[in-house]
């Protein structure tokens, strides 16, 4: 061990004592002239600054190499402390708790060791000085210092600090606890309009929340996390009874050699829990992969034959082919055209090429949205084939921090953020003579937003042509919004299809589901099937229950193949749904409402319809966005039933009543910007120069609080100023493709000279969903593997650890696979960071890494964006919301789980059983005031803040008394009782 003569700090490796409570340092230095072994004690208190530790193994392990600082030396104790150092530069972050150097001196012992002693030659007692004064003791230390005093373990002449009657002596008063709480004035555009002063309530989505339908909904998340445990259990189980059978083949010796041979085999089998480092011998696709998965994975593209027919006999056979020249003409003459066509007839796809082939291109693009990115790929690459060119060529698409076209592409399919996006830059969309706003009757923002735009566009811009088309039977509301415009409907190709309801409402809608569809597969002619589910999970659990079942049946029943579609699959397995199943199988898709319009697949006769979809919705009074399952609108039923009739005749399973249907549902689906967060919308429509957000020509008006809360949200962000209007930094947030608070994160980074690493946390976060996977068969090794990225500040720095590890290991794929990460999800987490970085560089902000020393400043950045979504820890249970006092609970999958730092912001809220904070990390309540001075300020303490009004007083049990008799508000009542009547 050494001692630094300026900061008096050691250099040791940890090593836990029998005590919980405390450190102890190994290898602590012998000093000249006293008897017996000198021991450095460091207390958990002292070990991190800002985290409450109940044991050090939580961030220290045995053998790690740590830096301390000497804090008081009595007798042949020494009092160390961790917190006061940097951990990797040895600098002192407290001298002033140490006397002035001069008086100080270093000598090294016999064994090489280095001490400080005073001008006389002594060791340095700081019992009289500055040098001993650091933080006070929690009550509850003090009493484990006193019971082990008590004990005997301790002595107490080693801690004269602690009185038996005043606790504790001689410490250095702590500052303050500081007691935050939110600003109730209202910026002067916003007076009277808040809900400091206005009663907001949340949007409703549902038409009946107390009927069957919504009771099943809300059943659903409960059942779901049953099942989830139930599986564990199992998985728990099965490990369980391998380990003692592998155990008992080799305790007995007696057993034969066939129980012998299953102990050898099931040690080297890779799916083995006592065995997981063979898995990584295999094939790495393997690696964690459900054998459901596993199945659908290794099986050919191909199932059957698609078709004999080339791509133009194809096109030509499609139901918009007799009218090519009629819609063409139709385009030539309006400016504005309304299509009406069933999904399937060929708008999508042939409408692009019909006009490009006419010569609507010579002079700009033909430009067409999609409202989700799959469709918006999927599609450019069947229309790039058909035309005969590569993607990116004549025809290209660009979505989200994707952009596959060049200065030749003609034909253009995007988003519809994105082409928002575009407008943003070019009002007048000069590159364009043609936009086809596709699945119009999806409502999302984006459109909405699109449709006023472009109403406006088409009256400065005479020769743009527009064309909304909708797969629902809506157009009059359409026609009427955009100038009376005319109507184009395609007549499809349908065929009659037979509706079955359910005769009683249906408890667990999942279970119903996969019942009927075994009843389909095992009784009904031959025909594939079309599941509708609500998302990733609920889909993958109906595959790997459908798939033991169809197990279980043997080669008794004909073949059922299982394909899930969720945006989140590979394209490959995308791809497969599209194919025919071979002669005596049957196809089953199980697909989220993404079925309903957006893609055609064919040979579908059965459809089982739920009645569910999950759908953002935004409380404008928290502040918080959920996903939550709801009951589908009577179009969207219509919509659904409409995919059995499209070969021939079909079926349609509802698993509901007819009562359900007709008044538990909505005519039509509430509108996106009816019941989302407008945050993004409103600074991309200030940036336009649309001010007047109230009396913007909406199709359907957002409500009014919604608008409130998303200017609210700017102008806390400071992207709007006190009268309303865009600021500098709003003007150059509303440039970057995310959220507000995200790129509020990013351009406050530079300025703290942090960018390096925000900028890559951002790029994490925008991947959408998680980049682990924890393999049921494997789950404890993930989470081993998973522990060693963890960081004490939290989750978005774990993000950064783990992004830092894969570009040390030069990008492998085989370093996704040994620590259980999504390699595609790594890849696209580098493509929106390079992304990202070229916007950052087109507004010169610096590009500066803070180092790996002190991450304070990504964290105040974390907190200049997600201040809204910050908690403070209850004193009963999890934590509570600043902005509302929610109550909720940092999600067992962060690395905060076990640690439960007093202050904390995190990125989301995950609704299960519980309010669950998603990418968590530690905060110090200083910087929400310093980063959002505007949204917090400090409590008043000569008052009782209003958080504090709402907290609970909880008496400690008492079994004589009853409930709430300690409350002095039942005392005087019964008191004035006794007097009146006694």
């Amino acid at each position: 061990s050494e001692i630094n003569e300026s900061s008096r700090d050691y250099k040791g490796s940890e090593r836990s004592s029998r005590s919980s409570r405390f450190d102890a340092i190994d290898d602590a230095p012998v000093l000249d002239g006293v008897r017996g072994r000198v021991e450095g004690m460091v207390h958990v208190s002292s070990i991190q600054a800002g985290v409450r530790i109940n044991n050090p193994r939580e961030v220290l392990s045995r053998g790690q190499p740590v830096i301390v600082k000497v804090m008081s030396i009595i007798g042949s104790k020494i009092g160390l402390s961790m917190k006061d150092v940097d951990q990797v530069t040895g600098k002192d972050l407290t001298p002033h708790l140490y006397p002035g150097k001069e008086n100080v001196s270093v000598h090294e012992s016999n064994d090489g060791s280095k001490i400080s002693r005073d001008p006389d030659g002594k060791m340095l007692n700081t019992s009289s000085n500055e040098f001993s004064r650091t933080k006070r003791l929690t009550s509850p230390e003090r009493w484990e210092i006193k019971q082990l005093i008590s004990s005997g373990a301790l002595d107490p002449k080693d801690y004269p600090d602690i009185d038996e009657e005043a606790g504790e002596l001689g410490f250095e008063e702590t500052e303050e606890e500081l007691d935050i709480e939110l600003r109730e004035e209202e910026p002067a555009f916003l007076k009277g309009q808040t809900q400091h002063t206005l009663q907001l309530s949340p949007i409703k989505v549902v038409k009946a929340p107390d009927g069957t339908m919504n009771r099943a909904a809300l059943a659903g998340a409960t059942l779901a996390k049953e099942r989830k445990e139930m599986r564990a259990q199992q998985v728990q189980a099965e490990i369980d009874s391998i380990a003692q059978d592998v155990n008992a083949a080799w305790i007995d010796p007696m057993a034969a050699p066939g129980e012998r041979k299953f102990a050898q085999d099931t040690r080297d089998a890779p799916t083995t829990a006592t065995n997981p480092e063979s898995a990584f011998e295999h094939r790495s696709r393997e690696v964690g992969q459900p054998e459901w998965k596993r199945a659908v994975e290794s099986k050919s593209v191909t199932f059957g034959k698609i078709t004999d027919k080339s791509i133009k006999e194809q096109r030509e056979s499609l139901p918009i082919y007799e009218f090519r020249q009629m819609i063409v003409d139709a385009v030539r003459e309006n400016p504005i055209l309304v299509v009406i066509g069933e999904t399937g007839s060929g708008k999508t796809t042939q409408m692009t090429q019909y006009l490009y082939e006419e010569g609507f291109a010579r002079n700009g693009r033909v430009g067409c949205t999609q409202p989700r990115r799959m469709a918006a790929a999927s599609v450019a690459k069947r229309v790039a084939e058909e035309v005969g060119c590569r993607l990116g060529a004549q025809v290209g698409y660009t979505i989200r921090f994707e952009d596959c076209t060049s200065s030749e592409t003609k034909i253009k399919y995007m988003t519809d953020g994105m082409l928002m996006r575009e407008i943003l830059l070019d009002p007048a969309l000069s590159s364009y003579s043609v936009i086809m706003l596709d699945e119009a009757h999806e409502r999302t923002i984006a459109t909405d937003v699109l449709f006023g735009l472009l109403k406006s566009a088409i009256k400065t811009r005479p020769d743009l042509k527009l064309i909304v088309t909708s797969a629902t039977l809506d157009a009059e509301k359409f026609s009427k919004y955009f100038f009376n415009a005319p109507i184009f409907t395609i007549p499809g190709r349908t065929y009659p299809v037979e509706i079955l309801y359910t005769r009683e409402p249906e408890a667990d809608y999942l279970d119903v589901s996969l019942i009927t569809v075994m009843q389909i597969h095992l009784t009904e002619p031959p025909g594939d099937i079309l599941l509708f589910l609500t998302g990733q999970e609920e889909i993958d659990t109906a595959c790997e229950i459908l798939y033991e079942r169809m197990k279980a049946l043997g080669s008794f029943v004909p073949e059922l193949i299982i394909l899930p579609v969720y945006s989140a699959l590979p394209s490959e397995m995308q791809s497969k749904i599209f194919e025919p199943a071979p002669p005596g199988s049957r196809k089953l898709v199980i697909a989220t409402n993404i079925a309903e319009t957006s893609i055609t697949i064919d040979g579908i006769y059965y459809v089982v319809d739920p009645g569910f979809v999950k759908q953002n919705t935004y409380d404008a009074k928290a502040g918080i966005d959920q996903l939550v399952v709801t009951p589908i609108s009577q179009a969207q039923a219509n919509q659904r039933s409409g995919r059995a009739g499209r070969t021939g005749p079909g079926k349609c399973y509802r698993l509901y009543t007819e009562a359900a249907f007709r008044n538990e549902m909505l005519p039509n689906s509430v509108p996106e910007i009816q019941r989302t967060n407008l945050s993004n919308t409103v600074l991309t429509l200030k940036a336009m120069g649309i001010n007047d957000l109230v009396n913007f020509d909406f199709m359907d008006p957002p409500p009014v609080q919604t608008l409130i809360s998303a200017l609210e949200l700017l102008y806390a962000l400071g992207a709007l100023d006190e009268e309303g209007l865009l600021t500098r930094i709003g003007r150059k947030m509303a440039e970057f493709p995310m959220n507000p608070e995200l790129s509020k994160m990013l351009l406050l980074s530079s300025e703290l000279k942090c960018s390096e690493e925000v900028l890559t946390i951002v790029a994490m976060l925008s991947i959408g969903g998680s980049i682990f996977y924890r393999p049921k068969e494997k789950q404890a090794q993930a989470d081993s593997k998973k522990a060693k990225f963890h960081q004490p500040e939290g989750d978005h720095l774990t993000l950064l650890a783990v992004y830092n590890s894969w570009k040390a290991s030069q990008f492998s794929n085989s370093w996704c696979f040994e620590n259980f990460i999504q390699a595609r999800s790594m890849r696209r987490a580098a493509d929106i960071r390079k992304q990202i970085l070229g916007i950052m560089d087109r507004y010169k902000q610096d590009i500066i890494s803070c180092g790996q020393k002190n991450y304070t400043p990504v964290c105040k950045a974390l907190c200049a964006g997600f201040f809204r979504h910050a908690a403070k820890k209850d004193p009963q249970e999890g934590y509570k919301t600043l902005v509302e006092g929610t109550p909720v609970f940092i999600h067992p999958s962060s690395a905060l789980f076990n640690k439960k730092p007093e202050w904390v912001i995190y990125h989301e809220l995950v609704m299960t059983t519980k309010e669950y904070m998603r990418e968590v990390t530690a905060i110090e309540p200083k910087w929400l005031l310093e980063v959002a001075p505007t949204f917090f300020k400090t409590s008043d303490a000569t008052k009782i803040s209003k958080r504090k009004r709402n907290e609970r007083l909880e008496p400690l049990y008492n079994k004589y008394e009853k409930p709430n008799e300690w409350r002095v508000s039942r005392v005087k009542r019964f008191s004035h009782v006794s007097q009146t009547f006694g």
